[in-house]
């Protein structure tokens, strides 16, 4: 099928030290990469797209430029066998959005080895209202539940989670208190209590409880952690894992640095487990995509999900950089 219809995307540049955004008619030839074309019906805004849009987040290098590194859609034209038209796929990493066009737009074109098969029970609104914040948080669920699969460990109990208001924090919440552990979420934000409780969490624990000194080794209180925002409050969490315990760390809006010992990881076997959503296989893709249908509640995940227009990403954005946006929004190109 051929077409040389014009089309809406979210265009950002950086011309003269002027970083701009906008929403711009793109034609089919501006789609460079990729062997197949997609309609793209949803995608979502997450925190790596927040910086991007703010300035290119030291991660965009050339301009013109379309982010958005995830979306769903329909298969338009494709140059592989593995996909054919009217196919509905899900597109999460590989850069995708940061070097290679991303989904803030009507159609996107792409490396046919980056896509996923929609799992049957799920659809194109379903896995944006995910996206790749969800998309992490399963991976970092299933790293926690490790400990008593992969390892043959001690059942999990007691799991942490940080950033717990963000995208993936309270997509990480409703799929640990599914799979039956009791859930901590950490907040600053206390206005927040009952939207964490109504999750799933157990428990709600002020951030303020991380900062500080620690010592190299406090009481052992949790089975499991993920992670969201790394930085200092991660070394006191590290010394407060119990045995054997695994900590699956996939963010750092709290600083890239951490101050630890070696102490947990020799004293206790505490596990490390580091997060890359961006280069998952795409066989551990389609395993946790089919597994979400399992685990998620999707009614509860529309409750605090915002449906937005190009341009109200573009008003929205901010607001998730600043911490004053919580929950999951998804990307309408056609709204």
């Amino acid at each position: 099928m051929k077409f040389s219809m014009k089309f809406k995307a979210i265009v950002i540049d950086n011309q003269n030290e002027k970083f701009t955004r906008e929403v711009k008619e793109i034609d089919k030839e501006a789609l460079k990469d990729g062997n197949v074309l997609v309609k793209v019906d949803y995608s979502s805004l997450n925190y790596k797209d927040a910086m991007i849009l703010k300035d290119g987040g030291r991660i965009v290098r050339k301009f013109p430029f379309v982010p958005g590194i995830d979306y769903s859609g329909v298969v338009v034209e494709s140059a592989d066998d593995k996909f054919k038209k009217d196919d509905n796929v899900i597109l999460t990493g590989f850069r995708v959005g940061e070097s290679y066009f991303g989904g803030f737009s009507q159609y996107a074109k792409v490396d046919s080895n980056f896509l996923v098969k929609m799992p049957k029970d799920l659809d194109n609104k379903k896995s944006m209202m995910l996206g790749t914040a969800g998309f992490t948080a399963l991976l970092c669920s299933f790293a926690v539940k490790a400990k008593e699969e992969l390892l043959l460990g001690a059942k999990v109990k007691d799991v942490l989670v940080t950033g717990a208001t963000g995208g993936v924090g309270s997509v990480a919440i409703m799929l640990l208190s599914k799979m039956g552990y009791d859930v901590h979420a950490v907040t600053g934000k206390k206005d927040k209590t009952d939207y964490l409780k109504d999750l799933g969490a157990k428990n709600i624990i002020d951030r303020k409880e991380f900062e500080g000194e620690c010592k190299l080794l406090e009481n052992g209180t949790w089975d499991g952690v993920v992670d969201t925002v790394g930085g200092p409050s991660l070394t006191k969490i590290l010394a407060q894992v119990k045995p054997n315990g695994i900590v699956a760390s996939c963010g750092n809006a709290g600083g890239i640095k951490i101050n630890t010992t070696v102490m947990p990881f020799i004293i206790r076997g505490v596990k490390l487990w580091g997060i890359d959503s961006s280069g998952a296989s795409i066989r551990r893709r389609e395993f946790l995509w089919n597994e979400a249908v399992k685990l998620i509640d999707f009614n509860k995940l529309k409750s605090f999900t915002k449906s937005l227009s190009f341009s109200e990403l573009l008003d929205t954005y901010p607001k998730l950089l600043e911490g004053k946006f919580f929950g999951r929004a998804i990307v309408n190109p056609n709204k």
